[in-house]
C-alpha cells in the first residue's frame, strides 16, 4: 500500500491565454508555476487519446503502488465532463466525487493525485484528451471502479448509455475494492 499526501486534492487549473484575431497561445504547463500552486509531481510521460462519439466514457481508473500515477489532464479538443473520485482508506472524502468540464474552448486543466480514480465522459464527438504521468503505464498495476456504482452517485450528463470497454462495465463497485492507498504522508 502507498501512503498519500493528505494535503492533496485534485485542482481544477486554467491557464492564461494571450490571443488576437488570429487566436491564441497558453503556457500550459511550467513547474515552477505549478510548484507554486503546491503541485510537485514530477511527469514523466505524456499521453493522447481520441474518443470518436459522444457519450463514451473511459473510467473510473486508476495505476496502483509502485507505480501510481499523479495525472495532469486537459481536453485539446472537443469536451469531457472529468471526474475524480477520492480513493485513499481513511480519509474523510473516501468515496467522494468531484467533476468538471473541461474542454479546447475554456482551455481548463485538472490535476489528479496519486490515491484518486479517474475518468471522464465525452461531450462532443472527435474529442482529443492529453494526459501527462508521473510514472510509467504499468498495466499490470491498473485498476478500476464501476463508472455507474450507487454508492458513488455520479453525476454524468449522460443523454442514453455510455459507450464504454468491457473492463470498465465491469469494474468493481467501491464496496468491494480493497484499496492500496492510504489517507497520510508520503512513504
Amino acid at each position: 500500500m502507498i501512503k498519500t499526501n493528505q494535503k492533496e486534492k485534485s485542482v481544477l487549473v486554467t491557464p492564461r491565454r494571450f490571443g488576437d484575431q488570429r487566436g491564441f497561445v497558453a503556457e500550459i504547463y511550467s513547474r515552477r508555476e505549478y510548484v507554486k500552486m503546491g503541485i510537485e509531481a514530477d511527469f514523466v510521460q505524456d499521453n493522447h487519446s481520441l474518443s470518436r462519439e459522444v457519450g463514451t466514457l473511459r473510467g473510473l481508473h486508476f495505476q496502483a503502488p509502485p507505480y501510481a500515477q499523479n495525472k495532469l489532464v486537459r481536453c485539446g479538443r472537443g469536451a469531457i465532463f472529468d471526474v475524480v473520485v477520492d480513493i485513499r482508506k481513511g480519509s474523510s472524502s473516501y468515496g467522494q466525487w468531484e467533476g468538471y468540464e473541461l474542454s479546447a474552448e475554456n482551455g481548463h486543466q485538472l490535476y489528479v493525485p496519486i490515491g484518486f480514480a479517474h475518468g471522464f465522459v465525452t461531450l462532443e464527438s472527435d474529442t482529443e484528451i492529453v494526459y501527462k504521468f508521473s510514472d510509467y503505464y504499468a498495466p499490470e498495476t491498473e485498476g478500476a471502479i464501476r463508472w455507474n456504482d450507487p454508492d458513488l452517485g455520479v453525476e454524468w450528463p449522460l443523454k442514453g448509455n455510455p459507450i464504454l470497454s468491457d473492463k470498465d462495465a465491469n469494474a468493481p463497485l467501491l464496496k468491494n475494492f480493497k484499496s492500496p492507498f492510504i489517507f497520510g504522508d508520503y512513504v
